[in-house]
């Protein structure tokens, strides 16, 4: 967490990388956003085309903004006094790509009303869903300012938190392929904890950055966790 800590110092230090930073927090910012309205409108019932147009935009502008910080990263390192900021140049663009998947998978989760138009059956699969829903979001919710902080304490106990939604969400499938849904429903059921899952995945990926080193981003493993604790 180290390069972080650095990575978020050379955001503050001076215009051009500071407007990679801005950047890079208008895509969580965006992509906190297109979670919450794509979980409406799974579970609304409803998908209005207004609301789908703010989502597609929002998703454009955050492919927008991934390719306008890796024009900025090419740009930085192409000075020679910048050749020190490489290892915080490849933990952002890490980090932007985990970002703009969590837009993809929102857009996924908002199209599966299109699997099957109406509202969800009001059963313990479905309310379990809105459960994992729920915590998926505060999980968006708290991620910027844990990674704006570069905060370890808070962000362990999140981590351990998503593996275990990553968990519910296998589980959660496997009820919905043992229910008497029809094929619809269980396949909307089914998808909705799937992109949940991967959502919460890649939060998770984002908050790594904050426990471990750079070669191990993405790579937050169970047998690593004492050592994270210490």
């Amino acid at each position: 967490h180290v390069v972080l800590k650095e990575l978020l110092s050379v955001f503050r230090s001076s215009d051009p990388l500071r407007a990679m930073g801005n950047n890079f927090a208008k895509m969580l910012g965006l992509a906190r956003e297109m979670t919450l309205s794509a979980g409406e409108i799974y579970f609304g019932g409803a998908a209005s085309g207004e609301a789908r147009k703010v989502l597609y935009a929002r998703d454009a502008n955050v492919n927008e903004l991934q390719r306008q910080i890796r024009r900025q990263v090419v740009m930085h390192l192409s000075l020679d006094e910048s050749r020190a900021d490489l290892p915080h140049a490849l933990l952002l663009i890490s980090l932007v790509k985990d970002v703009e998947r969590l837009g993809d998978y929102a857009k996924n989760l908002a199209e599966v009303h299109d699997m099957r138009p109406g509202p969800l059956p009001d059963d313990s699969l479905r309310r379990e869903l809105e459960e994992i829903r729920t915590d998926v979001e505060d999980a968006c919710h708290a991620l910027s300012a844990v990674f704006e902080t570069a905060d370890r304490d808070k962000a362990v106990p999140l981590i351990e938190k998503r593996r275990e939604a990553a968990r519910q969400c296998d589980a959660l499938i496997a009820r919905v392929a043992a229910s008497e849904h029809d094929a619809a429903t269980a396949t909307a059921l089914a998808l909705g904890a799937r992109y949940y899952k991967r959502i919460g995945g890649h939060v998770l990926n984002i908050l790594s950055s904050v426990v471990m080193p750079l070669d191990k981003v993405d790579y937050y493993d169970e047998d690593e966790v004492p050592e994270v604790n210490r």
